[in-house]
């Protein structure tokens, strides 16, 4: 049997598939999996994928790009599958991808849907009201006929190892970028927070990526070690992996942090659940107000001046956040 997975949109998205993928692998003899460009370095991380295809899928994403036919028709006739998946975020909706899949011939598709699917959909599933994104796709699944065949955590390959990058531990990371900017904490918190875990015996490592590097270097100041702009997404897994904690915001590091197994202190703003969002399968302590005005508004920049939710958790919470997770690890 040949499968298909898709999850089109971001990182940290592909990386919350990943323990519906393993449970879609261990059944069938090839599993493909459909993701975004921006999905595509996690989805080349996953265990149980055979194949990516990688489209920019006009319904997904900030700036999505046009409807082309030639890239559509492109995409319709590299799928060949006989069953599929598709994954989806649970305001999105799944019809336009069953439509494609259902052009290129693939006989067997499910996905939850809220929508009247019409011919769409073999299997219309409901998601519990209140599932997590791991576990909401580890349902879909197995009521597809997949059940999980592990304790569903998320997992990613063997990462590299990066002492060099990072020198010695124990370590701990702080990742200040976002996705988006209401779900970032301040430069200066994030500076502030390594002076005070440097000042509490830890060695802090900053990380983030290309278009990052001049947040990173003022986060780390004279204190943390900078590596923004150092890692791809396999050397960020091995940073994380060789961490004792990782602080971060709800963006794609906490999930690949709990892929390999680290505690994370998640500064979430709650312009999304957090029950939805938040660091899967490992120890991890919330910061931020849950309650804010923000809650559930899916904002990308905060509607709140001064971005109370996180601007109002301080370095000394961070510190003993990380002390907490240590202390029970």
């Amino acid at each position: 049997m040949k499968a298909l997975v898709t999850r089109l949109d971001s990182f940290g998205d592909v990386l919350l598939a990943g323990p519906a993928v393993r449970a879609v692998a261990a059944r069938a003899d090839h599993v493909t999996l459909l993701c975004g460009p921006r999905g595509a370095p996690a989805a080349r991380l996953l265990p149980g994928v055979d194949d990516i295809l990688v489209w920019d899928a006009p319904w997904v994403g900030f700036e999505p790009p046009d409807v082309d036919r030639e890239e559509t028709d492109r995409l319709v006739d590299a799928i060949d599958a006989d069953t599929a998946l598709i994954l989806t975020s649970f305001h999105q909706s799944p019809l336009p991808t069953a439509l494609l899949l259902r052009l290129a011939g693939v006989g067997r598709i499910a996905a939850d849907s809220e929508d009247y699917p019409g011919s769409l959909l073999d299997l219309r599933h409901h998601r519990a009201p209140h599932a997590h994104e791991a576990e909401a796709a580890l349902d879909l699944a197995e009521a597809a006929g997949f059940p999980r065949p592990d304790d569903g955590r998320l997992r990613v390959l063997p990462p590299p190892a990066t002492s060099d990058l990072t020198g010695p531990e124990p370590y701990v990371v702080l990742h200040p970028g976002a996705s988006v900017p209401a779900r970032a904490w301040s430069p200066e918190h994030s500076a502030e927070a390594v002076r005070e875990l440097t000042g509490a015996g830890h060695r802090v490592v900053v990380t983030g990526g290309p278009d990052e590097r001049d947040l990173t270097a003022y986060a780390a100041g004279a204190h943390g070690l900078d590596l923004g702009g150092r890692t791809g997404a396999r050397e960020l897994a091995g940073v994380l992996a060789g961490a004792a904690a990782v602080v971060t915001g709800n963006t794609a590091p906490a999930h690949l942090a709990a892929a390999v197994g680290t505690p994370v202190v998640s500064l979430f703003a709650p312009v999304v659940p957090a029950e939805r969002w938040r660091p899967y399968g490992v120890p991890y302590v919330l910061l931020g107000d849950q309650d804010a005005p923000c809650a559930g508004s899916r904002a990308r920049t905060c509607p709140v001046p001064g971005h109370p939710c996180l601007n109002t958790v301080t370095a000394t919470d961070v510190v003993t956040a990380v002390e907490k997770l240590l202390g029970e690890a």
